[in-house]
Formats: C-alpha cells, sequence, structure tokens
C-alpha cells in the first residue's frame, strides 16, 4: 500500500479524517464548529493513534482511554491559549463550568472524552489496519 510507505500522506488522511470527525461531533452537540477545531482534532486523532506505537498491544483499552482523555484535553487548552486568549477569537469559554482553566478547558469536558475517546482509538485502529495495511488490533480491558 502506498499510503504506508509514504508516512505524509498517511498522517495527513488521519489528520483529515481526525479534524472532521471533531468538528462533525461537536457540531451535532453544539451545532456549530470552528475551523481550528479541524487542527485540534486532526493532531488528537493523530496523537491517540500513536499510543499503540509507543506503548505497544499490551496497554489496557481502560489506559488508552484515559491517555487519550488528557491528550484531547492538553491539545484543547494549548488550541484555547492560542485561539480563544491569543487570537481572542472567543470560539468557546468554560468560566462558567467547575474546574475550569482559564476558561479553556474543564473536568465535565474531560470526562467526556474520556467515553468519546473509544471512537477515536477504534476508528484509528482499524483504519490503519483495513486501509493502511498494519497490525490487526487487538485489545484487553485491564
Amino acid at each position: 500500500m502506498l499510503l504506508r510507505y509514504n508516512k505524509t500522506l498517511k498522517y495527513t488522511l488521519l489528520f483529515l479524517i481526525g479534524g472532521f470527525a471533531y468538528g462533525g461531533i461537536e457540531i451535532m452537540f453544539r451545532g456549530y464548529s470552528h475551523i481550528s477545531m479541524l487542527a485540534a482534532g486532526g493532531i488528537c486523532f493523530i496523537l491517540i493513534g500513536l499510543i499503540n506505537e509507543i506503548f505497544s498491544w499490551d496497554i489496557a483499552f481502560l489506559s488508552q482511554m484515559v491517555i487519550s482523555s488528557v491528550i484531547i484535553t492538553v491539545v484543547e487548552f494549548i488550541f484555547g491559549l492560542v485561539v480563544n486568549i491569543w487570537m481572542g477569537l472567543n470560539v468557546w469559554d468554560y468560566s462558567n463550568q467547575p474546574y475550569n482553566i482559564m476558561g479553556q478547558t474543564c473536568i465535565l469536558f474531560s470526562i467526556i472524552w474520556f467515553f468519546l475517546s473509544p471512537l477515536a482509538i477504534l476508528l484509528d485502529d482499524y483504519l490503519r489496519y483495513y486501509l493502511l495495511g498494519e497490525e490487526k488490533p487487538r485489545y484487553k480491558l485491564f
């Protein structure tokens, strides 16, 4: 497969899939999104996909969910600092949520990301398997 050997094409494809999925989820729940969410979602999707590259398939699925939630929360915080605070675009504001950090992220959305992360983990793993010819996914819950 061409994508398996061309890392630029591979990661561009994964970036776009993750970005559009992230924006699509936001549109479903919020009614709209922002172009910066395409970049945030693409970066999150690639980083979530790298979990198995770093930890191997022996990592528990629940651990992958925790790591994914942390990844998304950190990326969202960084994007919030750039897009909302530095650029002043005010795309989102979690200031009214409990346990928020500078209004850019909060515990509620970290928990939401935990429960949505299986979608990203499974999508990435099976895209890599079926489209990119990579190793077949295998999981252990704990």
